[in-house]
């Protein structure tokens, strides 16, 4: 029986052999080299490790971090400096990244008595802000206070329904300083925020799981007082949260809104 030439293994070359070896790691995901070295994983060793590549004439390109992401409604300085034009872009500008469709304008007028704020439009808001059974509850308190629905401001800090938004991470994409160059446009007498974990943590304030205790909203024109209380849902579904806020309504105000 003949016997393959030396160099090669059942009649394949050695520099075969090798590149199929190569090919079988690869495949296996394994695509640098091995190393009992210890390896940073922080990023400031990372930049520092690349300049003193490039440095070394090594051909390693210096370590650059992705750009942040732009800052939701875009640059502060070219924000709508009236409300009604801020109620136009709120619904129009490709700056928020919602479909344009879906948005819900906010309505009422400026300085109103009241500023009801949401941390987005119910899920059965279809005609409007507060247009769903939330809507019921509100007008219910309004009237009891002595207030109509066009006598006060109702916003939200979203312009569509969003499941489980993640508050910090809007806050950190700016939506918390919209939230307050809008406030400061509607230039409410007072504010009743219901949601008020996640409009807390949006506003930046450490704690929000105490935002029952907190008495102002702090906005670009300064700060007026308001209410942190239960969202709309946790208000339907449970009628002791409602008699809660009635009673600090009545504290809060005197009954006098007018």
């Amino acid at each position: 029986m003949s016997q393959p030439p030396a160099g090669t293994a059942a009649g394949h070359s050695l520099s075969a052999l090798v590149d199929a070896a190569f090919a079988w790691w690869d495949d296996a995901g394994l695509d640098g080299m091995l190393s009992d070295t210890p390896q940073s994983w922080l990023e400031s060793d990372r930049k520092a490790a690349a300049k003193a590549n490039a440095k070394a004439g090594n051909g390693a390109a210096s370590f650059a971090p992705p750009p942040p992401p732009p800052a939701m409604g875009g640059l502060a300085r070219d924000w709508p400096q009236t409300l009604d034009d801020f109620h136009a872009w709120w619904l129009e500008t490709p700056s928020l990244p919602f479909p344009p469709a879906r948005r819900i304008a906010p309505a009422g007028p400026t300085g109103a008595p009241l500023m009801i704020l949401l941390p987005m439009p119910e899920a059965d808001d279809e005609a409007g802000l507060l247009s769903g059974r939330g809507g019921k509850v509100v007008d219910g308190m309004l009237a009891a206070l002595g207030l109509a629905r066009d006598q006060v401001y109702c916003a939200a800090a979203l312009p569509v329904h969003v499941p489980m938004p993640d508050w910090g991470q809007l806050r950190a994409e700016g939506l918390g300083a919209l939230l307050a160059h809008h406030a400061a446009l509607a230039a409410p007498q007072r504010v009743l925020i219901l949601g008020r974990s996640g409009i807390s943590t949006l506003l930046g304030h450490s704690l929000p799981n105490n935002a029952a205790d907190l008495r102002e909203f702090n906005h670009d024109g300064g700060c007026v007082p308001a209410v942190f209380a239960y969202d709309l849902a946790a208000l339907v579904a449970r009628p002791a949260h409602k008699a809660a806020l009635w009673n600090r309504l009545l504290d809060w105000t005197g009954t006098d809104l007018t």
